[in-house]
């Protein structure tokens, strides 16, 4: 059992974890790949999660052979993904709840996110829920992504917070790896978009839930 009294910093991961999103990006590489003449390979998605949009770009360019730069396909990415973020896009089950119940107990919260900030301010925004965090992290200010600590240190740096005294929560697979490798106390959130890699995540996380309710009760 987790006694959430015994931290005092709780780092989130963004999509998958807090909002949910992942068809989203599922339908954007369908839609992306299909316009190519590709179908979706895959291991394709598991690939590019912990990643931000230049490496994620960069990374399809080459698998692909594309033609395009990193800047057109980034563009073409976030035209695509910008209105379902800022209007549709909503929260996962229980995270308004566990939100206020950490903010009622005086802990302080961060975003740790592969996502372009440019997507992330819309959707905290227009989910009511901007205003819990103290501070958004993406991988573009590190050298490493999800499947490291790195981006879970920066956070912590930023709330001013030791290691030993955060959690962190995510849903693939990746951060789990990445912040157990930092030292970090890990749960493990299920989303259906990466359950094929439940088991694992069980296995290595500290906690696995399906519903932030969990973690209030």
């Amino acid at each position: 059992m987790i006694d959430i009294n015994t931290y005092n910093g709780v780092i989130f991961d963004l999509d998958g974890t807090l909002i949910d999103s992942m068809g989203v990006w599922n339908q954007i590489d369908i839609d992306f790949l299909g316009k190519r003449g590709f179908d979706v390979p895959k291991d394709y998605m598991e690939a590019i999660t912990p990643m931000g949009f230049e490496a994620t770009a960069d990374y399809t360019i080459k698998r692909f052979n594309l033609k395009e730069s990193r800047d057109e396909i980034i563009k073409e990415w976030y035209d695509m993904a910008i209105e379902a973020y800022s209007y549709h896009v909503r929260l996962k089950d229980g995270v308004k709840e566990y939100l206020s119940y950490l903010r009622d107990n005086n802990k302080l919260m961060s975003v740790a996110t592969a996502s372009d900030m440019r997507l992330v301010e819309p959707v905290l925004t227009n989910n009511g829920i901007i205003d819990y965090f103290q501070n958004i992290t993406t991988v573009k200010e590190v050298n490493r992504g999800k499947g490291f600590p790195d981006i879970y240190d920066k956070a912590a740096d930023k709330m001013g917070i030791s290691k030993s005294n955060c959690i962190v929560f995510e849903d693939i697979l990746a951060g789990i790896k990445g912040a157990k490798a930092g030292g970090y106390t890990a749960i493990g959130v299920y989303d259906s978009h990466t359950r094929e890699n439940q088991q694992q995540m069980k296995e290595l996380s500290d906690k696995f839930i399906y519903d932030f309710k969990e973690m209030i009760a």
